[in-house]
């Protein structure tokens, strides 16, 4: 089993580079089964969660080739398979984006219900009413859902969101841009990959306006062409690197990013006590003394996003004074990794939504595992922050969206080091 080895307290410094987002990557990926003939997509993330998407894709008879850099070519062009492989669909949340284009492609899907993190309850209801919306029947048991055309076939409508669900968003966008008519999406989700989805698809002869905010409009078409595009910067990779900084201290440039879609992150951060100072494409921090105490609350884009609040509670924990932490779209996402801190000397206490964290002036190394994608980030930034040595294990969710994290690290003077027992 492999597991991070980290002796902690290192100050941070050089220069990082942002990899492909993640979270347009698994949306990006499917969406290449709705065209005819050879998607390019450069800036495509190595990660886990990137690899098994691929991989499910070539299972249903895609021709995928990997390219120079961080490039890959994808022909789906000779796919008839709507059913993809059930074993693969469930090593990952995002393959519920099958359902969507295959809907779009075919006007029918099969596909096994997902995995990936299990930090909340997650339902697809705000799915299943998209994909009704557009006129299918949905056949949805424990394990899996099937869609099919309804009486009066597939069309598209007027859809209103009970939430603003990234999730739904990407499913309703994906099965609607070859469906007959205009479907309008009210209440959409507005994060940076969905902005991201759009622009691929319009790349390839979508037609799809007002990605980016709460109403989408998406004009069906015939067909897609081919074409190439790059994926943007991962907006919650960078946040991490940031947090990091800001935890164990440092100078560090982070390149390759969009520092507008870090504005949510970084005013925090700013804070919270780093010196923040945004370029075109990069963002430099740096962090010397004392942290200061916080109160954050976690909001869809273009609010604090879900996916840093793990890691910006390492902050906390470290901060002169008393934080709060709300967590306002899953529940329970501090369960799990506030107890890992708390066994590293955290002072955190949880009352419902809410996170009260009392700063102490240093963490301690100790055995800790990851429940999560974005709390196992967490626990190598207070590993990195801590006397002493820290060993993350169940390190494959940290896996799914960090490329080369421990590489990076380590260039940034980070003593860490992944080892297998």
């Amino acid at each position: 089993m492999a597991r991070y080895e980290i002796h902690g307290s290192n100050l941070l410094s050089g220069t990082v580079t942002i990899s492909g987002a993640k979270n347009a990557a698994v949306a990006i990926l499917p969406a290449a089964l709705l065209v005819s003939g050879k998607c390019r997509i450069e800036n495509v993330p190595d990660i886990s969660d990137v690899r098994i998407m691929m991989d499910i894709l070539r299972g249903m008879g895609a021709k995928i080739e990997s390219l120079e850099g961080s490039t890959v070519e994808i022909d789906c062009s000779q796919i008839q398979y709507t059913k993809p492989d059930d074993d693969l669909v469930r090593k990952m949340r995002a393959s519920y984006y099958l359902m969507g284009a295959l809907l779009g492609r075919f006007g029918k899907a099969h596909v096994a219900l997902p995995g990936g993190c299990n930090f909340a309850s997650r339902p697809i209801d705000q799915h299943i009413k998209g994909f009704c919306g557009l006129g299918a029947e949905v056949d949805e048991t424990e394990d899996y859902v099937a869609l099919s055309p309804g009486p009066e076939g597939l069309r598209g409508d007027r859809i209103c969101l009970d939430m603003a669900s990234v999730g739904a968003t990407v499913n309703i966008m994906l099965a609607a841009t070859l469906i007959p008519g205009q479907t309008i999406i009210e209440n959409a989700a507005k994060e940076p990959h969905i902005v991201d989805l759009a622009n691929f698809l319009n790349t390839m002869g979508a037609r799809i306006n007002g990605a980016g905010t709460d109403t989408m409009k998406i004009r069906g078409v015939n067909s897609l062409r081919g074409g190439t595009y790059a994926i943007i910067p991962d907006q919650i990779e960078a946040g991490t690197y940031l947090a990091a900084v800001t935890a164990v201290g440092g100078n560090v440039l982070v390149q390759n990013v969009i520092p507008k879609h870090m504005d949510c992150i970084t005013s925090k951060l700013r804070e919270m006590g780093a010196n923040i100072t945004n370029y075109d494409d990069s963002i430099r921090i740096m962090r010397t003394g004392r942290l200061r105490q916080s109160t954050v609350k976690t909001r869809p884009y273009p609010g604090f996003p879900t996916d840093m609040q793990a890691q910006i509670c390492v902050c906390m924990a470290l901060a002169n004074g008393v934080s709060r932490l709300t967590e306002s779209v899953y529940e329970t996402r501090f369960f799990g990794y506030c107890t890992e801190l708390q066994s590293m000397g955290a002072n955190i206490r949880i009352n419902g939504k809410t996170a009260t964290v009392t700063g102490v002036e240093r963490l301690y190394g100790t055995s800790v595992s990851a429940h999560d994608l974005r709390a196992g980030a967490a626990l190598v930034i207070a590993g990195l922050a801590a006397e002493g040595t820290t060993y993350v294990e169940n390190i494959h969710f940290i896996e799914r969206g960090y490329e080369n994290l421990v590489e990076k690290l380590t260039a940034l003077g980070a003593d860490i080091r992944r080892v297998e027992d």
